[in-house]
């Protein structure tokens, strides 16, 4: 088997922002050399689509995601459905989303972010891509919300950045569902996160950056990027008592089994 500590994935980074316009190349090579052999790029609103598509056509190991975050429902509540079906087509898109409900900052009314997040649903039901899921402030929704979707026709999904409660831990794996874990995890102030998140199923967990946002210790407070998640990566191992070889080659197999459409080759490639 390969040396998997060379082998991590940033399971959801958003590359296209300005953030990175001046030096996205090297942030990638960054990711690259540091041993991250996957990312996935989010989308947010629809005008990201094209350049997210684009971007991940030029490397073989990028992906990317089509979908709404509930900040933008209010400008996308009429957005096509068959849209976002046709273009999820495209070899590299892998995921629906980041969709769900953020009931923190309110952007968009709760009706709204609600409404969109069915659609997302719909769509992921159709196409058989995961829900890559975005909730704050709004656990009890979500996990409503989601039982009672999945009841009227199965679909798959992780809940991206996971911040929530144990409720939602409990629903997301009861729905076979996977949990993201971020730099968050790392922050001195996190040790309710930690404590909910301390009997998690190692099968069931990936990482992410969520690059530009919440750089990890020892990198906090700097602008994040992909290359960072290997930081969040060790942390998790030394949480969670097994080797970093383990805990990278455990959170990679679970990436391609949520993500399926990702090829395997490209990772290990």
């Amino acid at each position: 088997m390969e040396n998997n500590l060379n082998f991590l994935v940033d399971s959801h980074c958003h590359l296209i922002f300005d953030d990175y316009k001046d030096d996205i190349e090297q942030v990638i090579e960054r990711a690259f050399d540091a041993g991250v052999k996957g990312l996935v790029v989010i989308s947010t609103q629809e005008k990201e689509f094209d350049s997210i598509i684009n971007l991940s056509e030029k490397y073989e190991n990028i992906y990317c995601s089509i979908g709404i975050h509930p900040h933008s429902a209010s400008e996308h509540k009429n957005i096509s459905v068959d849209r976002i079906i046709d273009l999820s087509k495209h070899d590299k898109v892998i995921g629906i989303g980041e969709t769900g409900l953020d009931f923190f900052y309110e952007n968009s009314e709760k009706e709204i972010q609600i409404n969109l997040f069915k659609k997302h649903i719909k769509i992921s039901r159709e196409t058989r891509l995961p829900l890559i899921i975005h909730t704050r402030d709004a656990d009890e929704e979500t996990c409503g919300l989601l039982e009672n979707e999945y009841k009227r026709g199965k679909f798959s999904g992780l809940i991206h950045c996971f911040t929530a409660g144990q409720k939602m831990a409990e629903v997301a794996l009861n729905l076979g569902f996977y949990i993201s874990l971020s730099g968050i995890v790392t922050f001195k102030n996190a040790s309710e996160l930690r404590e909910t998140i301390k009997d998690l199923p190692l099968d069931r967990i990936i990482v992410e950056t969520d690059s530009p946002y919440l750089s990890p210790e020892p990198v906090r407070g700097k602008r994040n990027e992909p290359s960072n998640v290997v930081h969040t990566a060790k942390y998790l191992a030394n949480f969670y008592q097994v080797s970093e070889e383990d805990f990278f080659n455990i959170t990679t197999s679970n990436f391609l089994k949520i993500f399926k459409k990702a090829k395997k080759e490209h990772i290990y490639g």
